[in-house]
């Protein structure tokens, strides 16, 4: 007969501090790895880089992801968490139909106006991954397709409060309104025109009016 397991031994009173702080870490971590990423993109992101951006050691770096992709992966998933708390839920205030749509749309040119600057996650990531199969490209596209199934609902509830017609493809209003966004980006990031943010404005309620029962 096997003998009885001994007891594991009671959990060290240090042992929530040091896992505290190792989360703290990585948070910093991240933190600066988003900084960079929004800068040289994601696939200019190395452990390396980190490590000196950080006054820490490769190794040390290494052992919060244990490789570059799950770097990678954190990154978009703090970006998604931040884009969430600034753009999505603070809309979810507004009423349902149009008036969350116009909220979710505005919340969304706060951030991009800001990104003109910064750059974009989920538009850089997009050019740097776009056919580069793998679970940071599916960590990208699934987080852009969250939002974009929410501004389709949105969209959709908009519908059926009355607000837009019943005949409103909400699927291609919310390709519409994503691709000015896109617009947005390149006309004011790359061209550098100064009314882009004012024909952004002007495109969206465009949409909004073709698709309007007012």
């Amino acid at each position: 007969m096997p003998s009885l397991a001994q007891p594991s031994p009671a959990p060290s009173a240090d042992a929530p501090r040091v896992q505290h702080k190792g989360q703290q870490t990585k948070a910093a971590i991240v933190d600066a790895a988003l900084g960079l990423a929004t800068q040289i993109g994601l696939e200019g992101l190395s452990i390396g880089a980190l490590a000196e951006v950080m006054h820490m050691s490769k190794s040390g770096v290494f052992a919060h992801f244990g490789s570059r992709d799950e770097l990678q992966m954190s990154v978009i998933r703090e970006y998604h968490t931040r884009f969430e708390h600034e753009v999505f839920f603070p809309a979810l205030k507004a009423p349902r139909g149009l008036p969350r749509v116009r909220q979710l749309f505005d919340n969304w040119m706060q951030r991009t106006s800001v990104e003109i600057d910064s750059g974009c996650i989920y538009i850089s990531g997009a050019v740097e991954f776009d056919d580069r199969p793998g679970p940071v490209r599916d960590a990208l596209a699934s987080s852009v397709q969250v939002w974009l199934d929410a501004v389709r609902r949105a969209i959709e509830q908009a519908v059926e409060q009355g607000h837009l017609r019943q005949n409103t493809d909400a699927a291609q209003m919310g390709f519409e309104i994503h691709a000015l966004i896109l617009a947005l980006h390149y006309e004011a990031r790359f061209m550098r025109n100064p009314d882009s943010l004012h024909r952004a404005v002007k495109a969206f309620e465009s949409i909004v009016a073709r698709n309007s029962t007012a």
